[in-house]
Formats: structure tokens, C-alpha cells, sequence
């Protein structure tokens, strides 16, 4: 077998490291993938609002809320006592989406009850399958060793395919951060020469040096923008903009639609709005609930299934992310959906309170249409009807 000694510096050792050369000579990692304000918008965008979405434990036949089981305090209050349920959901769609894959162990009791979640580093673990799939995790220490845990024991959320969206996009993010560095480079050298001085006699590069620090002494940086003032005949040539500098904002727009498309989001969410019009955009918010996030809040749902609830407590309780949260800011289509599901008997008047977060009332148990029952004491009959 042909044996290849690398060097630590060569390209072929990158890969060794995380590190992903690509045709634009950038090294993406998920560290300098993150300077991208696109991704960090992106991943922010998707693991935040995986953390801010409450999730509940119900019953499958009463759909009611299972607040005495351990797993809803797991899911919904405190993963442990030092790191909310948010906070760790959060934390692991971060990994996820930036390395691939998320991990948390599972602290049991003696009685094999889930008490706590901790989140694991993912360089430090490594996903090993047997000849029927089924996966256990190799866990290397800090103090050195490893740790082999059951799926049982581990809440796993991975990315599609088991591969960050920066991997599969790594040549759009990579483009996007050399188009970043030629114009910082652009504007750091103070952009592109506004013009040539031309000296009617031939000089030699010393004439010309000082000629040229001449200039900028007194027309660059912040005297950019003076008279100038030529002697010994010399003439100035204004350069003209190229169909290159025209095209380069729309290229740099390019690059943000695509990372849009590695994350599957609308390229409104991202802040380019150059294609945005008012029903577009309200639209593209409904397909990042349906299209974006649901995957992630699926893979989630059977994450926390997986791992907290037995195979007999699934058949009759299930883990659900609810999503009404982020309808709330359309008050006046909310309200109207309110109203219709209050006057077709669907809600009580309590459930409705329970949703815009107000206290219950003694009387708001009932699913009678309040617009067509007024609950008014009938009329008294008239005493001149009787004595007649």
C-alpha cells in the first residue's frame, strides 16, 4: 500500500482538523463559517427559536397536558438544575446545525427515571453502528478513556444527513467570505483609484514614489475629496466604473440567497429584502414554520420520545412542540381565529383566556355559543294575560 507523509501545513491535513479548503482559497470552519453575518442570522434564526418554543407531554386519547411525569419537567422547565429546557434545546440545534450533530446523556435514578440532561461536546463524541443499525455513542473523557452509552442514553438531534449545512454549502460560504475580504482589502487600500496623473516626461521610480506620496499625503484618507492642485504640466485621468463593480453587490446579494437556500429559509428572514413585497414576505414567514422549522422541531419531538419515555408510555403519551407562540404577533387574525373556534363550541372561554396568558373564570367552562345564547332570565309573564 502507497503511504503519503503530509505536513501540518498542507491542504491534504486540513481535513484533519475540520477545516475545508475550497476553490476560492478560504478555509471554512464553523468557527470562520459564523462571521458570515448570513449564517450567524441563519443559525441564530433556526436555534433560538427551537429553544423559545415550549414542549409539552400529552395523552394521546385525552390530548391533555402530563405535568407529573418526569419527562415534562425535562422538556419544558429545567434540563438540570444549572441549564433551563430552552437553553439546552438551543444549545444542541447550535451543534447541530453547525457541526452536524447534537448530544445530551440522560441521568437516571436508581429506578431508571429520567432526572437530568447535560449537554456532551460533539468532538467528543463518536456515533457507532451494529449489523442491525442500532447506534451507541463512544464518549471520550476529559481525563482521558472513553464511555460507551446505549441510544437509550443519549438525546441525539442530528442535521439532514448527518451533515452541517455548512458542510454542504461550504464553497457559497466560502465565496461569500473571499467577496467579504477583496472588499475590505478594496476600501482598506482607500477603494479603487479614482483617476491616473500623468507626467508629460519619463521619470524614474524615485520621482514617481514621491509624486505618488505626494498625493496621498494630501488627497487620501480623510483628505480624500480636496482640490488638488498639478504642476509641471501634469495631467489627471478620472477612471470610469466597470460592468465588474456594477455586478458585485448583486453578486454579494447572490451569495446571501444562497446561503439562505443551504438552510432552507426564506431569503426575507435573512434580511434581503431587494425581492421582498408585503405578501411575499408574510408569506415566507408561514413557510419557515412549515418548511424550516418543523423538521428540526420533529427530530426533536422524537429525540425527547426516544430517550424519556418508554416503549409502553409511547404507545400512550406523545412529546409535542407547541407553535402557537409564533402566531401571536398577528393579533388581529389570531382573534378572529379565536372567535370562530369560541362560537363553532371548539374553545371555552377559558382555553381562549389560557392562550393570551389571562386568569380563568368561574363561568368560562362552558362551550355554548356566546353570540347566539345571551344566558338572559326569561321574560315574566304578564299578570293581565292571567286574570284574562
Amino acid at each position: 500500500m502507497e503511504q503519503k507523509s503530509v505536513t501540518l501545513t498542507d491542504p491534504e491535513a486540513f481535513g484533519l482538523f475540520g477545516v475545508k479548503p475550497v476553490a476560492s482559497g478560504v478555509n471554512v470552519t464553523h468557527a470562520t463559517a459564523m462571521r458570515v453575518p448570513a449564517v450567524a442570522c441563519a443559525v441564530g434564526l433556526i436555534s433560538e427559536t427551537c429553544g423559545a418554543l415550549p414542549f409539552k407531554l400529552h395523552k394521546r386519547e385525552a390530548r391533555a397536558a402530563v405535568k407529573d411525569h418526569p419527562a415534562y419537567r425535562l422538556i419544558h422547565d429545567e434540563a438540570n438544575p444549572w441549564t433551563s429546557a430552552e437553553d439546552l434545546r438551543e444549545a444542541l440545534t447550535l451543534d447541530a446545525l453547525l457541526r452536524g450533530h447534537g448530544f445530551a446523556q440522560v441521568v437516571r435514578t436508581s429506578e431508571g427515571k429520567p432526572m437530568e440532561l447535560h449537554r456532551m461536546d460533539p468532538g467528543a463524541v463518536s456515533v457507532e453502528y451494529d449489523t442491525l443499525g442500532e447506534p451507541s455513542y463512544r464518549v471520550r473523557l476529559q481525563g482521558g478513556g472513553d464511555v460507551i452509552l446505549a441510544y437509550q442514553d443519549v438525546l441525539h438531534v442530528s442535521a439532514f444527513g448527518g451533515a452541517s449545512p455548512i458542510t454542504l454549502a461550504r464553497e457559497a460560504i466560502g465565496l461569500a467570505i473571499a467577496a467579504e475580504q477583496h472588499l475590505a482589502g478594496f476600501y482598506s487600500n482607500g477603494g479603487r483609484p479614482s483617476g491616473i496623473i500623468k507626467h508629460p516626461n519619463k521619470l524614474d521610480a524615485e520621482g514617481a514614489k514621491k509624486i505618488a506620496a505626494s498625493w496621498f499625503q494630501t488627497h487620501g484618507g480623510k483628505q480624500a475629496g480636496g482640490t488638488a492642485v498639478l504642476d509641471e504640466n501634469m495631467d489627471y485621468v478620472p477612471i470610469s466604473g466597470t460592468h465588474t463593480d456594477a455586478q458585485f453587490l448583486e453578486n454579494r446579494l447572490e451569495q446571501v440567497r444562497e446561503i439562505a437556500r443551504a438552510f432552507r429559509i426564506p431569503p426575507t428572514l435573512l434580511f434581503e429584502l431587494s425581492r421582498g413585497t408585503w405578501s411575499n414576505t408574510e408569506e415566507m414567514g408561514r413557510q419557515f414554520l412549515t418548511m424550516t422549522l418543523r423538521p428540526w422541531l420533529k427530530r426533536w419531538q422524537a429525540a425527547y420520545a426516544r430517550v424519556l419515555l418508554s416503549p409502553e408510555e409511547r404507545a400512550r403519551l406523545y412529546v409535542e412542540a407547541v407553535t402557537d407562540d409564533l402566531l401571536t404577533t398577528d393579533f388581529a387574525a389570531r382573534s378572529t381565529a379565536y372567535s370562530q373556534y369560541r362560537s363553532a363550541g371548539v374553545l371555552t372561554a377559558n382555553e381562549v383566556r389560557a392562550g393570551l396568558n389571562l386568569p380563568p373564570m368561574p363561568e368560562g367552562n362552558s362551550l355554548s355559543n356566546p353570540y347566539t345564547t345571551t344566558g338572559a332570565e326569561p321574560a315574566p309573564a304578564n299578570p293581565q294575560d292571567d286574570d284574562e
